[in-house]
């Protein structure tokens, strides 16, 4: 039994998933302004790496909270509008874990782990260069009308 179809399919999906991408990036002036570098993209799935820079520090001089959430939130974002059709978020939450030092590369995996009908669930880890854990981010989705590459097909 040959499972060339099922290949097939998974890489028409990985396609589509890193052609939304580069057209999310493009659009995304805020995760560029930031550096956010987006590393992989497949359905379900996103995978991007963030420069703590000298500017991301708060005053106890480490990363801003609000940094780590952003890298989450967008690789969230890529992660859940793989499939070419709009999706935002309808909810999330955030575990800081570990303190993060300037300097430090930061990268952020998200994984789909439910989608159901027009909702879906996504775990972001985003590790510090020893790969330890310095935040856990659980985001929500809810798929909108639209395509996020109205004439890709």
């Amino acid at each position: 039994m040959s499972t060339q179809p099922e290949h097939s399919a998974s890489m028409a999906a990985d396609e589509l998933a890193r052609a939304t991408a580069a057209s999310m990036l493009e659009a995304d002036a805020c995760s560029r302004a930031l550096g956010l570098e987006l590393l992989e993209v497949r359905a379900g799935y996103a995978r991007m790496q963030m420069q703590v820079r000298a500017d991301f520090l708060n005053g106890h001089h480490i990363c801003h909270g609000g940094l780590i959430f952003t890298l989450a939130d967008s690789t969230f974002a890529f992660a859940c509008n793989s499939r070419n059709i709009n999706t935002v978020a309808s909810g999330c939450s955030i575990e800081f874990l570990r303190a993060v030092h300037g300097g430090e590369t930061l990268t952020a995996e998200a994984v789909e782990q439910s989608l159901t009908g027009r909702t879906g669930i996504y775990d972001i880890r985003v590790t510090n260069r020893a790969n330890e854990t310095v935040a856990m981010f659980r985001g929500k989705s809810a798929q909108i009308k639209g395509a996020v590459i109205p004439s890709y097909g």
